[in-house]
């Protein structure tokens, strides 16, 4: 009997009936945590999972399948110019309008196709740090300062960190460098144009499907919300289009699919969810009975879902326990105690600005209005700047994914080096506004 084993299983055991015996479940604040923690959940799945990780999932399929290695590597890899990797690489997430955890599935997929380290880190921060809707929301409700220093402190941050990441490991990027260099030339199977006419297809419709309301009701960002279905229809006809004539899917079953999507689109048109449901559900069915690059996209999805989302739901649960829920839930931590802890602008105050932004959630946009109650209940400037650099790009469901893509100690250099740097930068910025 290997006595080891058993002594280990003991212990897992010993530790569940300790937690089981002494769980404080009569305790309010407890009991509060624990429903934060799944009303968070529910809130995830209902506003998050359908319209943003899924389209990601589908994106990111599209990455590892239809996307040339080869490209990847020539403006991503460990040998492609610094500058230009970089720059685009830190003003991609520009036209993303995604979360720390949306951004996880396109992170893993163009790390996977062979980005080297440091662009891939660049990418990984500047997607849900400089979405256009966010920065123009924060110039206009947080005031144009923040605005400013938001998107400047992203783009550098995205740049710097890569850097600096990519520098740390050097030595595993230089033999990735010689394994690419090594690779043969894969021979293109479809212009480049179809490629990315499927690609960015896929993107606007992730962007447009969650396009949120403004604070007025009018003008453009209005109108585009007033009319983001219409839009999402009419892309959702290109898509079909490029289903057909650039993945050459069979006709009759995306004809019969898209005349299904269109019938529940018009029978329940106050609930879009169900029409955009369907049709990944149809979709799903027609790649699952293709044969070659459509069935592999489909198994690329799955293997993305299969990874994320388990690890996303645990960290959602844990982040509701311990910070609360956006419906007004408490976490363990008492909310009083953060809005104490922000104000005024020490560095003890941006430093726990930024370890909370680093492991609180944020959902596309959901930063700014949190952001202008903290405002207005004292937090310092300062402190406000240095959470929303580590916020929307870092969370804990996103530390747990990311650990299982670059490992644990490339995801504790990344995360200390958003904290030090929100850190740093939030102090500065408090004492120059």
């Amino acid at each position: 009997m290997n006595w080891k084993e058993q002594y280990k299983s003991f212990l897992w055991i010993l530790g569940f009936f300790l937690f089981a015996y002494f769980l404080p479940i009569d305790n309010k604040n407890f009991s509060s945590a624990i429903i934060s923690a799944f009303d968070l959940a529910k809130w995830y799945a209902q506003e998050h999972v359908l319209l943003c990780l899924i389209p990601a999932f589908f994106i990111a399929g599209v990455i590892a399948v239809f996307i040339s290695k080869n490209a990847v590597i020539k403006y991503l890899g460990t040998n492609a110019k610094k500058w230009s990797a970089y720059l685009v690489a830190s003003v991609s997430g520009t036209i993303l309008a995604v979360c720390s955890c949306t951004i996880l599935p396109l992170f893993s997929g163009i790390h996977k196709r062979g980005a080297g380290l440091g662009p891939a880190i660049a990418f990984l921060y500047s997607g849900p740090a400089i979405n256009i809707l966010a920065i123009i929301l924060t110039a206009r409700i947080l005031g144009l300062e923040l605005g400013i220093a938001r998107i400047i402190g992203a783009v550098v941050f995205s740049i710097v960190i890569g850097l600096i990441m990519s520098f740390l490991y050097r030595k595993e990027e230089k033999e990735r460098a010689a394994a690419q260099l090594a690779m043969p030339e894969p021979e293109e199977g479809r212009p480049l144009w179809q490629t990315a006419f499927h690609f960015f297809v896929l993107v606007a419709i992730l962007v447009f499907a969650n396009w949120g309301k403004p604070d007025s009701n009018e003008g453009v960002w209005f109108f585009m919300f007033n009319y983001k279905w219409m839009i999402v229809g009419f892309l959702g006809i290109l898509f079909s289009l490029s289903l057909i004539f650039i993945l050459k899917l069979n006709k009759i079953f995306v004809g019969l699919g898209s005349a299904a999507v269109l019938v529940t689109a018009l029978v329940w048109s106050d609930q879009p969810i169900i029409s955009f449901t369907t049709a990944v559900i149809i979709l799903t069915l027609i790649l699952t009975f293709s044969k070659g690059e459509p069935n592999e996209w489909l198994g690329e999805t799955w293997g993305f879902t299969k990874q994320i989302m388990p690890l996303l739901g645990a960290g959602v649960l844990v982040a509701g326990f311990l910070l609360g829920s956006p419906n007004g839930g408490s976490g363990i931590i008492p909310s009083d105690w953060i809005s104490s802890l922000v104000g005024g602008n020490s560095v003890f105050s941006n430093l726990f600005a930024s370890v909370v932004g680093a492991f609180m959630y944020f959902a596309t946009l959901t930063e700014i209005p949190i952001l202008q109650g903290l405002i207005s209940s004292g937090m310092g400037k300062g402190p406000a700047l240095a959470l929303l650099l580590a916020g929307p790009a870092l969370s804990l469901p996103n530390m747990l994914v990311i650990r299982s893509v670059i490992g644990t100690q490339k995801t504790v250099v990344f995360v200390s080096l958003v904290v030090v740097m929100s850190t740093i930068t939030g102090f500065i910025y408090g004492l120059t506004f």
